[in-house]
């Protein structure tokens, strides 16, 4: 019903910078929040932003992440800069959706997509 596409992941070198972007398609009425996860190996998954009428960011990223919003294209990114080796991770978008006036909200998640950082 509802398909989050996932893309920007990469490798790249301490102190740089990506940015995600995630879309959303399918039967949308309205778009609650909109954010991104990551999962690292052994870890569990953590919320690193999300974005709804104010935005939310782990204390890890403070400062170095933003998170945004096209309304208008169901779509959410994340700038990520002066990257760690310790964000290493698979960063998952997530977007709780309604698809009808009168349905209930429901969690969407994408595929996920490798972000690694290098020392």
């Amino acid at each position: 019903q509802v398909q989050l596409v996932e893309s920007g992941g990469g490798l790249v070198q301490a102190g740089g910078s990506l940015r995600l972007s995630c879309a959303a398609s399918g039967s949308i009425f309205s778009i609650n929040v909109m954010g991104w996860y990551r999962q690292a190996p052994g870890k569990q998954r953590e919320l690193v932003a999300s974005i709804s009428g104010s935005t939310n960011y782990a204390d890890s990223v403070k400062g170095r992440f933003a998170i945004s919003r096209d309304n208008a294209k169901n779509t959410v990114y994340l700038q990520m800069n002066s990257l760690k080796p310790e964000d290493t991770a698979v960063y998952y978008c997530n977007a709780v959706v309604k698809t009808a006036y009168f349905s209930a909200l429901r969690t969407y998640w994408g595929q996920g997509t490798q972000v690694t950082v290098s020392s």
